[in-house]
């Protein structure tokens, strides 16, 4: 199996256990603020343990809302919430695999169209059905090199 392939399939396994959470809403008041009212902590309590002021500690839940935090803010308020910081991305095909179908498929139908309109005008015209058997080879190709052209 190539590398590659099975750097796709671990990746794939492990952002699976994301994709229940994509649909989750972030609270209106972001997750922070959120969690340390439902807590009860106060926001001077908060800014104590993260060795902070008051207003530095509004700002990092303004900076959150306005979606300008950084990862390092967002895991110290996670700490001093006594929570863990859960960090991934979800492909929006569902995995990467089918994200790699997706790219070689319009890529090789761009492929295959632009050598189809040439013939055409050459008159040496395929069927459909021809051209739709090219796309699927030409896909089928590029799913197993996964060349760096698939993502221009």
């Amino acid at each position: 199996m190539k590398k590659q392939q099975l750097q796709i399939e671990q990746l794939d396994r492990r952002l699976k256990g994301f994709q229940s959470l994509q649909d989750e809403a972030i609270p209106s008041i972001g997750w922070i603020k959120a969690i340390r009212t439902a807590l009860g902590i106060s926001l001077q309590q908060m800014a104590n343990k993260l060795s902070i002021t008051k207003q530095s500690a509004a700002e990092i839940e303004q900076r959150e809302i306005e979606e300008t935090i950084t990862l390092k803010s967002l895991r110290e308020a996670a700490i001093a919430l006594d929570m863990n910081l859960v960090y991934g991305f979800v492909p929006k095909d569902g995995s990467l695999d089918h994200l790699i179908d997706r790219k070689a498929r319009e890529l090789a139908t761009k492929i295959v169209s632009r050598t189809s309109t040439t013939m055409k005008l050459e008159d040496q015209e395929n069927s459909e059905q021809r051209i739709r058997k090219a796309i699927e080879q030409r896909a089928d190709e590029l799913k197993r090199e996964v060349p760096k052209i698939l993502w221009d």
